[in-house]
């Protein structure tokens, strides 16, 4: 292919090769002003890690060093270890959690790690959520449970104050009778085999309050007039009463997927004192282990309230509200329970929520973070789910980490690490994307890019079973898919999908984020809202307190994070940018809300008057929330918004404040525009885009999962001297064909194949680098029809035998042996040099079950994991007669197809053993099953093409 190597800037410089004396000025200044673009440094970090599941924790330092090389050479920077339930059969071999043992184990294992440059992170919990068997009952979580009674003037209560639980028992797989299990949990010695997921005793609960309330309003405390045997000693006095009494229950949450000594009670998240009880057990058993290099524990999602009911309560929490909103919620018993006036319902809820927001936070994050701090390392926390502000909570977390495929779940973490400047974002990536063995490495990188686009730099695979090396295939498994194992067919593919990854994040965690707007998460709104429980829970895969404006803002391309109460006290305004911790905005965008808290809107205010411009859609929050000194601060609100003098200015109400302003509408789009706020227009294009800010410029990680090939010129909101693309998948960099609109603004030409992604990064001055090729539409296509030969070279359940074969096909079609077949093959033919003048021919694959390595000659061209299976090659690498060979893996299922029909036992584990994604793959033992499936398409389809292209000239 002719060099296209040269100085680049912004212009093209055919059209200005007479101005001599600018390039003479660029060619004696090349040494101060030519960059040198290339692919950032790469750490263990900027690998992707996985979680490594410990099954039964049945290991030990042999098979650990082996399990650990063979993830490490395949590219995966860290692990996560998360010890689960056990393997039957390997009950010998399993170690207690944080027993001695367990400890040894875990200190080889760091030290190992240390050997092969690989980071560690350990779940502080076997299973999840946090808990164990040295959790007692009165730091197991909590809930709330009232009676009500009526007496009138002279009357005596005749039944006595007391509140028995109702027996309730749920298990995993299987029915379990309350008689067999005893209390208090750690005295059962079958808990891996009772796999039980909750339980409440029946019990008499602990009374905490009894309050009367009469009809004129007066509030008495009863409590100390009942006795221990719940007799109420007191005669109502004038007028009509009604009692509350409440007591504390047992919500009986099990840790779910424990393995041996992790099994037991979950602890009380908002107790301070619980959650210090529950991290004492790994001290008590840490003391003579070093764990100098562990980097961070991890929490696995709060997941407390998938079960019946909610944990809603804490012993210390009458005190605990007292201090926090100002006013003895005993007094309000009635209002707390949905018996008062609306207004009152709404706002003793909205503050009993609150303070729960605030125990989460306060009593269980920052004291777990403190804690690991102790111990040298940070955390990191999946917080969604939790009936919290999880921006705060997630913001108190070293490394924020999300799951799922929302994007409003995944910004929410993101969002709380742009604001407070955290350097790794993380998610739980790949989680059940499909049924077991079905998913592809396309359907991983779509889930991976999908994260990326959202802000996610720290990816984390779910996930690695530890498996003994002798285990037969397909070793150990864990229920959710999917299976980054080496067992998996296409494992020793997916070093090329890491290796992506990897160029990926080298970008974005060496960047700040880029976005323009805070969008403020107006949390009181639900907080004030009744209900279908005492607790909402947020970060849900659909948020909707602002739904649909966020979902506009998405498919239009603005660029946003979200961003709390407790957030917006810590930002700044300064040459009319609004800066946070981690990062610089152009605006804050208020939805149209109802509650504000005074505190908010004052820092807003003073903001804006400092210089920054502030968005609000539709109108001001009407109303401050809660309950406290309502009158005073409504009052004190009502004087803010009243300050605010609004005039139409272009269709958009502008109120002017200092030195900066708040504009209001009902459109948002007008509103942006009128901030000088533009969405980046690729996303109409259905294009995932992640616009960050690094020390070279302004940089992009841009996406095609539109389903359609994008081939034309596109506009960013951004600009610079020189754009360069980088290839992360081919490792390939090159200079962008750029058409400057203003200092602010740009047009790049961009060529995308569906599935494909690129990253653009812009530099400050000229790069010496060749130009990016953009290709013309393929010509004079020839199909390679001629004989394959076809080599089953890994796999099983045996290797077939060779065949030759002119009409590709699924090789599923060739016997019944090829039926139940996973693994690789080689397919080689033989082709003479197209008769085209070329300066590539583009390698078209067709139809590929499921990746395929390429090779020409002998040479690898690298490994293509779709949706679109073809490649570039340069013409100067086809000789007048040539050998290619393409290694091509099918998919596990296949062979587990036929492992199920023969009723082997590879589903041999406790507690949930082997679950199906799909209701339609239970078996009639209820786990999962293939057996019903028919033999997945498989090999090498075609046609096999080769085109020749040629560099395309753009006007």
């Amino acid at each position: 292919m002719k060099s296209t190597k040269r100085i680049h800037t912004m212009y093209n410089f055919k059209t200005l090769v007479s101005c001599f004396v600018l390039i003479s000025l660029i060619a004696c200044n090349a040494e101060q002003s030519i960059s040198e673009p290339k692919w950032p440094e790469t750490t263990n970090e900027t690998k992707p890690w996985t979680r490594w599941w410990w099954h039964g924790s049945a290991v030990n330092d042999s098979e650990l060093t082996a399990n650990m090389e063979e993830i490490q050479a395949n590219g995966i920077g860290g692990l996560e270890i998360t010890p689960i339930y056990g393997v039957k059969g390997y009950e010998d071999e399993s170690l207690v959690f944080q027993s001695d043992e367990w400890m040894k184990a875990f200190e080889h294992t760091l030290e190992e790690a240390q050997r092969l440059d690989l980071g560690i992170d350990l779940a502080n919990a076997s299973g999840w959520p946090f808990g164990g068997q040295w959790v007692q009952a009165d730091d197991a979580c909590k809930n709330l449970q009232f009676k009500q009674y009526r007496l009138k003037e002279g009357q005596r209560l005749k039944e006595k104050i007391e509140y028995i639980q109702e027996p309730l028992i749920r298990a995993v797989g299987h029915r379990v009778d309350i008689k067999d299990v005893k209390f208090p949990i750690s005295s059962n010695k079958n808990l891996q085999e009772l796999a039980l997921d909750q339980i409440r005793f029946e019990k008499p609960l602990p009374l905490q309050t009894l309050m009367a309330y009469n009809d004129a309003g007066k509030t008495i405390e009863l409590t100390d007039n009942v006795s221990e045997d719940g007799t109420l000693n007191w005669e109502a006095p004038a007028g009509t009463w009604k009692l509350y009494a409440v007591f504390e229950g047992w919500h009986g949450k099990m840790v779910e997927r424990a393995g041996q000594g992790g099994e037991g009670n979950v602890i009380d998240h908002f107790s301070e004192e619980a959650t210090l009880n529950f991290l004492k057990d790994f001290d008590d058993q840490s003391t003579d282990v070093d764990i100098s290099s562990l980097r961070a524990f991890f929490n696995d999602s709060y997941e407390v309230d998938d079960a019946r009911g909610e944990s809603n309560w804490t012993s210390l929490f009458f005190e605990e509200f007292q201090n926090r909103r100002g006013y003895d919620l005993k007094e309000n018993l009635p209002a707390l329970f949905g018996n008062d006036s609306e207004e009152m319902n709404s706002r003793v809820l909205c503050d009993y929520r609150e303070t729960i927001s605030d125990l989460l936070l306060d009593r269980f994050t920052v004291v777990w973070a403190d804690w690991a701090k102790k111990h040298g390392a940070g955390i990191r926390n999946q917080a969604h789910g939790s009936p919290a502000n999880i921006l705060d909570l997630y913001e108190a977390s070293d490394i924020p980490e999300t799951e799922g495929t929302s994007p409003m779940r995944i910004k929410m973490a993101t969002s709380a690490g742009h604001v407070s400047g955290k350097p790794l974002i993380a998610c739980e990536a790949a989680t059940w994307l499909d049924e077991h063995f079905l998913s592809n490495l396309s359907k991983v990188k779509e889930n991976l890019d999908r994260y990326l686009s959202h802000g996610v730099n720290h990816i984390v695979y779910h996930g690695t079973p530890y498996s003994p090396q002798a285990e037969e295939w397909p070793g150990w498994q864990f229920y959710a898919a999917v299976h980054f194992a080496p067992t998996n067919t296409w494992w020793t593919d997916l070093k090329t999908v890491n290796e992506y990854i990897t160029r990926c994040q080298s970008f974005m965690q060496k960047s700040a984020p880029a976005n323009d707007i805070l969008l403020y998460f107006p949390i009181y709104d639900t907080w004030s809202e009744k209900g279908r429980s005492m607790l909402p829970h947020f970060g849900k895969p659909v948020e909707p307190l602002t739904k649909e404006l966020s979902e506009m803002l998405l498919a239009k391309g603005y660029s946003f994070d979200y961003i709390s109460d407790k957030q917006i006290q810590k930002l700044e305004t300064e040459n009319q940018l609004i800066k946070s911790p981690g990062a610089n905005y152009k605006t804050i965008l208020i939805p149209a809300c109802e509650y504000m808290p005074v505190a908010t809107m004052e820092k807003i205010l003073e903001l804006a008057a400092a210089g920054a411009n502030i968005v609000v859609q539709e109108h001001l929050p009407v109303d401050v929330p809660g309950l406290a000194d309502l009158k005073k601060r409504q009052d004190n609100y009502e004087q803010l918004v009243s300050s605010l003098e609004f005039e139409m200015n272009d269709g958009v109400l502008e109120s002017a404040l200092g030195n900066g302003k708040v504009l209001k509408g009902k459109h948002v789009e007008e509103l942006m525009s009128a901030t000088n706020i533009y969405p980046e227009a690729m996303a109409e294009l259905g294009l995932w885009v992640n616009r960050v800010n690094r020390a070279e410029g302004t940089c992009y990680f841009i996406s095609n999962w539109s389903g359609q090939p994008i081939d034309q010129w596109v506009t960013v909101q951004s600009s610079g001297q020189t754009a360069v693309w980088f290839d992360p998948m081919h490792e390939k960099m090159g200079t962008a064909a750029v058409q400057k609109t203003n200092d602010s603004q740009s047009k790049v030409y961009l060529q995308l194949q569906p599935g494909e992604s690129l990253i653009l990064q812009w530099y400050p001055s000229a790069v010496e680098l060749e130009e990016y090729p953009i290709w013309d539409a393929p010509a004079q296509q020839t199909v390679l029809d001629g004989d394959w030969t076809v080599t089953f070279e890994k796999g099983g359940p045996s290797l077939p035998e060779t065949y030759t074969t002119n009409q590709l096909g699924s090789w599923t079609m060739k016997s019944d042996e090829l039926e139940k077949f996973s693994g690789t093959a080689s397919y080689k033919t033989s082709f003479a040099k197209p008769d085209a003048d070329a300066q590539a021919f583009l390698l078209n694959l067709g139809e590929v079950h499921e990746s395929a390595v390429v090779y020409l000659n002998g040479e690898s061209l690298g490994t293509l994991v779709g949706p679109e299976f073809q490649l570039e090659i340069d013409s100067s690498l086809i000789k007048d007669n040539n050998e290619l060979e393409l290694k091509v893996t099918n998919l596990m299922a296949n062979r587990m197809i036929d492992m199920d029909k023969r009723g082997v036992n590879y589903k041999k584990f406790y507690n949930i053993n082997f679950a199906a994604h799909s209701r339609e793959n239970v078996g009639d033992d209820g786990l999962f099953t293939a057996a019903h499936w028919s033999p997945l398409p498989s090999g090498l389809v075609g046609p096999v093409s080769l085109s020749a292209i040629q560099i395309k000239e753009l006007k």
